[in-house]
């Protein structure tokens, strides 16, 4: 039996990674989420706005140096990091098959932003062994 796991985030938290999104654009848009687990849900505590070093508007990857200095932070406020986000800037809010590819972490949730939709579409999944299964995501005012 799958368990069925859900990334709660604040509205505001959503409205940051879509305005970075945005702001991005052409390309696509990444960043990190963090927070705790409780249970199977993985509750949103922070977002770490981070540049796409690629600068394509169909790929992205996390530079290491922002990476680090975000699990650095993520450690001095003890939480821990959930997964990441990145945009999709004119395709639906799934996993393309490089997505797929390079989700190496069984444990995080891979948020996909879609900018083709109005109001954007954020959508959370779970990749594991190549499989991709969709998670809940609650948009939560705080």
């Amino acid at each position: 039996m799958q368990i069925m796991i859900t990334v709660r985030m604040k509205q505001t938290d959503y409205e940051a990674i879509v305005a970075h999104a945005r702001k991005g654009l052409p390309n696509e848009a990444c960043g990190l989420i963090a927070g705790k687990n409780d249970g199977d849900v993985k509750i949103v505590e922070k977002v770490y706005l981070l540049s796409n070093p690629d600068s394509s508007p169909e790929h992205f990857s996390i530079d290491p140096r922002e990476q680090l200095t975000a699990v650095k932070d993520m450690r001095a406020n003890g939480i821990v990091p959930l997964g990441n986000f990145h945009s999709h800037p004119a395709t639906p809010a799934r996993l393309s098959e490089e997505d797929i590819r390079l989700a190496y972490d069984s444990k995080a949730s891979y948020l996909i932003l879609t900018l083709a939709d109005d109001p954007p579409a954020l959508k959370a999944f779970g990749v594991a062994g190549g499989e991709v299964s969709e998670q809940g995501l609650e948009v939560v005012v705080s």
